[in-house]
């Protein structure tokens, strides 16, 4: 899986996202080139850490990032607790008797908690994960990628630190910029206080 993994990202054509060829452009501006680099630098010095595929910047022309792939052996990181916001993903391989332990560092890993995904073929791997990750995504994929929500169509949000778990483009989220009340009027007043079955 890693040659394979290495390969796929490797292949990702960047450049000037007017030619359709490209997969992807440069980042937004010099601040999250700037950020992106500082963990591309560490990456390269962190003896925790090594760095399985892309891990150079360029800003000659443009805030160019190469989509990375990070290894990591402390999964206490900061590379598995922090959003970049760009194209760098760090990867941690433990034991299939570690999993546990796993979903528990996964929860604990982040005050944020935007998106999450498990990819399994094992049903009762997907339902620990489902139970042990309650909390730690506002939007949960299985066996899908945890990027491409379609606001309206798909709702999405955060919660923890990302937001308060309502989701954009639902009922949900309407109904917490409401203040709902009720208006009731008669047109027939009551000529009585008593109800009609004590007559």
């Amino acid at each position: 899986m890693r040659d394979d993994l290495v390969a796929e990202v490797e292949s990702l054509s960047m450049g000037d996202v007017t030619d359709l060829a490209n997969f992807m452009g440069a980042v937004i501006d010099r601040r999250s080139f700037d950020r992106l680099a500082a963990v591309l630098h560490r990456a390269r010095t962190d003896e925790s850490l090594q760095v399985l595929a892309g891990g150079t910047a360029d800003d000659s022309v443009g805030y160019f990032v190469r989509p990375t792939v990070l290894l990591g052996t402390d999964p206490d990181n900061d590379v598995f607790r922090t959003e970049y916001f760009g194209p760098v993903i760090a990867v941690h391989v433990y034991e299939d008797s570690e999993y546990e332990r796993v979903l528990t560092t996964v929860d604990e890993g982040s005050g944020y908690a935007l998106t999450g995904a498990v990819i399994a073929d094992d049903r009762e791997v997907i339902t620990k994960a489902h139970e042990a990750l309650r909390f730690a995504a506002g939007n949960f994929y299985v066996n899908d990628k945890p990027t491409g929500s379609v606001v309206g169509q798909q709702p999405f949000g955060g919660a923890r630190a990302s937001g308060t778990n309502d989701k954009a483009g639902s009922a949900q989220n309407l109904a917490r910029w409401t203040s709902p009340r009720s208006i009731k009027e008669t047109f027939v007043p009551p000529k009585t206080s008593t109800y009609p079955h004590q007559g």
